[in-house]
């Protein structure tokens, strides 16, 4: 009796009002979360020895040695409390959110193609004169989620080519535009490969996915094209503009072509991991990062790494991040519900596809981009977006944990509640 008076508090205590079953909150994984802040505290211990140097000598930069490192710091800091706030939010309330999320995105990438362009981008949306903000960083975890959402609704549907894979290849195709008018190709690279991973999972044909690759392309160098003809450009200006695409591929090719020149970067980022040796110049010791580099604090703060820490540091570093990576598609996988799979495969596959891009381009695996290093380089919009994707990722670790224990309890209480016979069998 008292077993089973035992069994129905318990019942009843994770029972709701409305006769719902409530499964207590489950932690969060506790190694991702402990991954994420280690790389969140390196990348601002690499920005402070990549940058400290030259801003202290530079003038421009007021002679600051902490010009770089205090903003990071800061949006670090908000990063984290977006992280750990998002992490407490169950994750199937974006699944509702998506839309009016989706839209916020679509009106600032709209609005951002108005305002001045910096280094030849219309990229940032200035809050103040110090403060601006990337919504092309915003976007790649909207369309996510959209996606996601969209996806896990059609369910079987979502492979038939009319009502299922269109509309979500619309909607990918419509971001990835929005982001080639900026232009931005290196984030239009990996928004396009991330929304195509999460497809994939999502049940996607192939034959549809191949068939949607190319006429992405052609969409993209048709806007590409048609923004060429109608902006009006100066002949310098114009020669520029191709001078600098193709210094790209030139120096992809033949990094050593011109080594004061156009392949400049790439030259001196090889050169520093090269230097490197086997166990680094030790932290803070880098040459390369004092007028070699353009942006040692950023884009080619891989190349830093590999200068100061050597292969021994680099290949830990490398080995760590593969499996923070792994630790998150398993978190993705163990979760119960197909928006969360799909939405948590899809922020792993941003952080993985654009540190691919970074550390390819640095080691001349890839041509350059200019896509900074996730967790590492100097940037506060992509550190805050990025912690606060993790949260969400956080937080579908927390449903994939649910399962078991709920599973055990619920086997534990059946064990312990006494066989009911029949009359007829217990008057024998």
């Amino acid at each position: 009796m008292s077993t089973m008076k035992t069994n129905r508090t318990t019942q009843a205590r994770n029972t709701g009002s409305k006769g719902r079953t409530r499964v207590p909150k489950a932690p969060p994984d506790f190694q991702l979360l402990i991954l994420t802040l280690i790389l969140t505290g390196f990348g601002i211990l690499m920005v402070f020895s990549a940058s400290s140097s030259f801003t202290l000598l530079g003038s421009k930069f007021s002679n600051d040695p902490f010009f770089f490192v205090l903003p990071q710091f800061q949006y670090a800091v908000l990063g984290i409390v977006a992280m750990l706030i998002a992490m407490c939010i169950p994750y199937k309330r974006y699944k509702k959110l998506f839309i009016p999320m989706f839209l916020v995105t679509f009106v600032m990438m709209i609005v951002v193609l108005f305002m001045p362009a910096t280094n030849g981008a219309h990229s940032w949306i200035k809050i103040t004169r110090s403060f601006g903000f990337q919504p092309t960083e915003l976007a790649k975890i909207t369309t996510i989620l959209y996606l996601a959402a969209l996806i896990s609704k059609k369910g079987e549907r979502f492979r038939d080519l009319r009502s299922g894979y269109f509309p979500v290849f619309f909607i990918v195709s419509l971001m990835a535009g929005l982001v080639m008018l900026q232009p931005d190709l290196g984030s239009c690279m990996i928004l396009v490969s991330a929304c195509l991973l999460v497809m994939y999972a999502g049940g996607a044909s192939l034959k549809h996915m191949l068939g949607s690759i190319l006429i992405v392309g052609l969409v993209l160098g048709l806007v590409l094209g048609a923004k060429e003809l109608l902006t009006p450009k100066t002949p310098d200006e114009a020669s520029a503009t191709s001078s600098y695409k193709a210094d790209r591929i030139e120096a992809y090719l033949n990094p050593f072509a011109d080594i004061k020149g156009s392949t400049q970067n790439l030259y001196n980022s090889l050169i520093a991991i090269g230097e490197g040796g086997a166990t680094g110049a030790g932290y803070g010791q880098s040459i390369q990062k004092l007028s070699y580099l353009s942006n040692p604090h950023n884009d080619f703060i891989f190349a830093i790494i590999g200068e100061e820490f050597g292969f021994i540091g680099t290949t830990v570093f490398l080995l760590t991040y593969l499996y923070f990576l792994w630790r998150g598609i398993l978190v993705s996988l163990r979760c119960t519900d197909i928006f969360g799979t799909l939405a948590g495969i899809g922020i792993v596959g941003l952080i993985g596809i654009q540190a691919f891009i970074n550390i390819g381009g640095v080691t001349n695996t890839i041509p350059l981009t200019g896509v900074t290093l996730p967790f590492i380089s100097a940037g506060g919009t992509s550190l805050l977006i990025t912690l606060f994707s993790m949260g969400i990722l956080l937080s579908i670790s927390r449903d994939s944990k649910k399962a078991a224990p709920a599973v055990k309890e619920q086997k534990t209480e059946t064990v312990k509640m006494p066989e009911r016979r029949p009359a007829a069998y217990r008057s024998r």
